[in-house]
């Protein structure tokens, strides 16, 4: 443990570091190489030198590629996330020097795009155009890890009670239903009531099976007396909910935002058909203890600023206040 130590803090070098990450990301000798602008017994010397000084083997080496060990796993999350520190530094620096605003990395769910994020995005470079913001969408599987690791800053998406963990803060700021969607021209978008039946004999495009809304929504078919569609593909990545939409004639379920927006640009169509399901808030998460980019913190004021809108934009209109009731007049005693 002492010899461990004594390499982290004082022996190991930036070099060795993006070595064991290419080599995790490509788990090949000659491509990660290649990907380092070095020779292929360059890799391997630097890899056994590293090995060499933390006294274990990182990787097994055989003729199909390299394979990170237990050791090696452990290494390779310590790499990433001194990377992840060294880019936010470097790129704090850098803005400073040239008068930027400087950076923030998103990890994005597909329904805090495009409404939630791009807008606030927009109130942002409102307010500093040079401000960068790296996007990167995915799912929490994906997502987290990454925001753990350090290479995220901030997570936007659905906030999966599942997911929840003490090291995360979750910042939720509004709820939004779910509405049913075809592509643009779609025969089922005519219909005046189409119902679950429907659904149940056409291709649909549903999330994968760790989402909360998946379970709730085969239960709505069930709750129907429908088996829910044989005819499906699992994803999380709008990008593939729209191909299929429109290659398969499939209906797909998004958030009613998410779905206006879209059907604005005349891409998809709503159906007339409710999906009473209730879900996850949708928010932010950040790491606990970890202190963010002045762009981020800007960028989570202007997510909050955007999720306002948003709320305000869906809010059922007030009912119409009932006129008041007519006087009559006083009726005439007989006497007069």
């Amino acid at each position: 443990m002492p010899q461990i130590d004594r390499v982290l803090r004082s022996n190991i070098k930036l070099r060795h570091l993006q070595l064991v990450v290419a080599l995790d990301e490509f788990r090949h000798l000659g491509r990660t190489a290649e990907f380092l602008s070095v020779t292929q017994p360059a890799v391997s010397k630097m890899l056994t030198e590293v090995e060499n000084m933390l006294g274990h083997t990182l990787f097994d080496r055989s003729t199909r590629g390299s394979e990170p060990t237990a050791s090696g796993r452990a290494i390779v999350r310590f790499a990433r996330s001194v990377l992840a520190e060294y880019e936010r530094t470097r790129d704090e620096i850098a803005a400073v020097e040239s008068g930027a605003a400087g950076r923030s990395r998103v990890g994005s769910m597909v329904v805090g795009l495009p409404v939630l994020l791009g807008r606030a995005v927009e109130l942002l470079k409102a307010r500093s155009s040079q401000a960068t913001v790296l996007v990167k969408e995915g799912d929490l599987t994906r997502l987290l890890p990454e925001l753990r690791l350090g290479e995220l800053d901030l997570f936007v998406g659905r906030l999966e009670p599942g997911y929840a963990a003490p090291d995360l803060v979750p910042e939720p700021l509004f709820n939004e239903a779910m509405v049913v969607v075809v592509a643009a021209g779609h025969p089922l978008a005519d219909k005046a009531r189409p119902t679950w039946a429907d659904l149940a004999q056409m291709p649909c495009v549903l999330p994968p099976p760790w989402a909360s809304l998946r379970v709730k929504l085969e239960q709505q078919f069930h709750k129907h007396g429908l088996e829910p569609p044989k005819d499906i593909i699992e994803t999380a990545s709008f990008l593939a909910q729209a191909t299929f939409l429109q290659r398969r004639g499939a209906a797909g379920f998004m958030a009613r935002s998410v779905a206006a927006y879209f059907e604005e640009q005349g891409t998809v169509q709503v159906l007339k058909l409710a999906v009473p399901v209730e879900l996850p808030p949708i928010g932010l998460i950040t790491v606990r203890g970890r202190k963010l980019t002045t762009t981020t913190e800007q960028l989570m004021e202007c997510l909050r600023a955007a999720a306002g809108e948003i709320t305000a934009s869906t809010a059922p209109s007030p009912a119409p206040a009932a006129p008041p009731p007519r006087s009559r007049p006083a009726r005439r005693s007989r006497a007069a």
